[in-house]
């Protein structure tokens, strides 16, 4: 699609469709502990962005503009016009996700972000000075990764919260060389992205909307979580139908709450069942999250 290659994998059974979108420098199997969850509610769909996992290399530079055009395209591929569906997005696929959800329309009936960082967050007034610096530590870390003991290592924030099976797979496919190149790509296209976020962002989504933040920042980052969750919270307050859920997890929640996030998607879905009733989206929050 768009001249380029994805690897989609499809499970699942239903009426409704979930989609799946990773964050930077991750794909499809980032997914796979929430997955079995919600396999009886849905026909799913979890992918690999083009440069990543099983899916082809990219040469050029690509823009979240591009990224949210794939995914866009890939949705007219696999979904049927006439089902409706909720789309999930962690971190930076939360952009990703914002800039497909204007050429979905109403096809787009619940949508679930992440941990994903608000525009507004202070963390981008000098991200392009930040970005710099983290690119540098990527490339030493794309030749570091050639040796499989230093892809473990470099990688040990991943392999203990995801399952041993899915990290296996990880390794081999996204903690390469190649991988750790498009995730610097990706990082450059966030750069890019902001500042025109900032002054033109993407219309607000009017489907029912979740945003799932943890409550535990890494080591070092307390100040910058509670500023992070202050954006969080007032994009949410913004949106038509928002809501606001903290979890008891770091950033990667679908590792260590795949329950939770599975449960969230399983309220979107009930949603969209019962649309046309004109319910609020005030259930309870799952067990472990807290609504705010």
């Amino acid at each position: 699609m768009n001249g380029r290659s994805v690897h989609v994998e499809e499970s699942g059974q239903g009426t409704d469709w979930v989609i799946f979108e990773a964050g930077a420098g991750l794909g499809r199997t980032s997914w796979d502990a929430v997955l079995p969850l919600l396999a009886d509610r849905a026909r799913l769909v979890a992918y690999d962005r083009a440069g990543f996992g099983r899916s082809g290399r990219t040469s050029g530079q690509l823009g979240i503009d591009d990224m949210a055009a794939d995914l866009a395209a890939l949705i007219e591929e696999v979904v049927p016009r006439s089902s409706s569906l909720v789309l999930v997005a962690h971190s930076m696929g939360g952009l990703v996700a914002r800039g497909a959800a204007d050429h979905l329309g109403p096809r787009l009936r619940g949508l679930l972000l992440i941990d994903p960082t608000p525009e507004s967050a202070p963390v981008y007034d000098r991200f392009d000075q930040t970005a710099r610096k983290v690119d540098r530590a990527l490339a030493v870390t794309q030749a570091l990764v050639r040796f499989r003991p230093l892809a473990r290592l470099a990688s040990g924030n991943v392999r203990r919260v995801f399952p041993a099976d899915t990290y296996a797979t990880m390794l081999a496919e996204d903690f390469v060389p190649a991988g750790t190149a498009q995730t610097r790509k990706e990082l450059r296209a966030v750069v890019a992205a902001i500042p025109r976020f900032r002054a033109e962002p993407p219309g607000l989504p009017a489907c029912p909307t979740v945003l799932l933040a943890p409550s535990r920042p890494e080591r070092g980052r307390g100040e910058q979580r509670t500023v992070m969750t202050v954006h969080q919270r007032q994009w949410v307050a913004t949106l038509p139908n928002g809501r606001f859920e903290e979890v008891d997890s770091g950033h990667l929640i679908q590792a260590e709450q795949p329950g939770i996030v599975a449960e969230a998607v399983g309220r979107l879905l009930a949603r969209t069942a019962r649309a046309d009733e004109g319910h609020t989206l005030g259930s309870p929050p799952p067990a472990g999250g807290s609504a705010r």
